[in-house]
């Protein structure tokens, strides 16, 4: 059995219960099958320790591109940036991008700028979009409306209700379920992780974030995303087998220069 986390931040995870070691950490993930790593970049200041753990470590691939909540939005030479960066040999991605109401409903106008870029570059690039998006359910599906090419990317950690997640999917984008799912309250994401078809199914961690039960209130790490995997089987109703198959499946269909490098 095989096992992705398909968004994490491996700069940021607490490294103290594996001696401080990254390659410890990471080991321990796949001592619980968890063989694959998405490492996710937020801001062009974290950028180049991410494409250098990326490069360090075997089946780390990471991303580019600047978080809807970055205090570093401007747009100047942003699209260069990221498609000049697009075309490192680890970089499979272009994200996270996006929209986020919930904690900066005011700079709206500055995150529309910088997602656009971010889509506009992920096409130049011919790499999927990973998506974030937190109360800014319509204004992120018009944004992403001309985006009907063949996997366009990912909505990760998807938080929002079975509506948005459909017409996503119309679209061609992929669900990413992260341990939000095991949350007492978390119906919505619930509803939505029972009914995404098993071709369009993605699972992750957002380490450091967000760590599923029954380590709620830890920081979170990669090896987590096992447990979040059992529970989510149960909840589909399959094996936790069949769904490690189909979610890395997905994986590398979805970052399909991964598998072209390989």
């Amino acid at each position: 059995m095989i096992l992705v986390d398909s968004h994490c931040h491996l700069d940021r995870i607490d490294l103290k219960p594996h001696g401080g070691s990254l390659a410890n950490a990471l080991n321990f993930a796949r001592s619980r099958h968890v063989e694959h790593f998405l490492c996710i970049a937020t801001d062009r200041g974290n950028y180049s320790e991410v494409k250098a753990i990326a490069d360090e470590h075997a089946n780390v691939h990471c991303t580019v591109g600047l978080h809807p909540l970055s205090e570093d939005l401007s747009t100047e030479e942003l699209y260069d940036f990221l498609v000049a960066e697009a075309q490192a040999d680890k970089v499979v991605a272009i994200g996270e991008t996006g929209l986020d109401y919930f904690y900066a409903k005011d700079t709206g106008a500055a995150q529309a700028e910088s997602f656009k870029l971010h889509i506009e570059a992920s096409r130049a690039a011919d790499l999927p979009l990973i998506i974030h998006t937190r109360e800014a359910k319509q204004d992120t599906l018009d944004m992403l409306a001309g985006e009907q090419r063949d996997k366009p990317g990912v909505l990760h950690c998807f938080t929002e209700d079975w509506d948005m997640a459909k017409q996503a999917m119309d679209m061609g984008f992929y669900i990413s379920i992260s341990g939000i799912v095991t949350f007492r309250q978390a119906d919505n994401v619930r509803e939505v992780a029972r009914q995404v078809p098993a071709d369009r199914l993605l699972i992750e961690t957002d380490s450091p974030y967000l760590a599923p039960v029954p380590h709620r209130g830890k920081k979170c790490e990669p090896s987590f995303v096992a447990d979040t995997a059992e529970f989510m089987a149960e909840l589909r109703g399959e094996s936790v087998e069949q769904l490690a198959e189909n979610t890395t499946r997905n994986y590398f269909e979805l970052f399909s220069k991964i598998s072209s490098a390989q």
